[in-house]
């Protein structure tokens, strides 16, 4: 079994695990509709990506009360 050679401090471990964190992607407005949507993909709400329609999105249908 395979065993360290020196002691690892506590601080020098918690920078190390620190590093694997998964971190939040970054959100773009988007140039279409305005809605942030995350970088380099299609926008979720219009289905524009570069100005282009690249996907259909379907229309949420509102139920009427009363």
């Amino acid at each position: 079994m395979a065993v360290p050679k020196k002691r690892r401090s506590k601080s020098r471990k918690r920078t190390h695990r620190s590093l694997w964190k998964i971190s939040i992607p970054t959100m773009v407005k988007c140039p279409q509709c305005g809605e942030l949507s995350v970088a380099h993909r299609a926008c979720t709400s219009c289905g524009y990506y570069k100005g282009v329609p690249v996907i259909q999105i379907k229309q949420k249908v509102e139920k009427k009360e009363g």
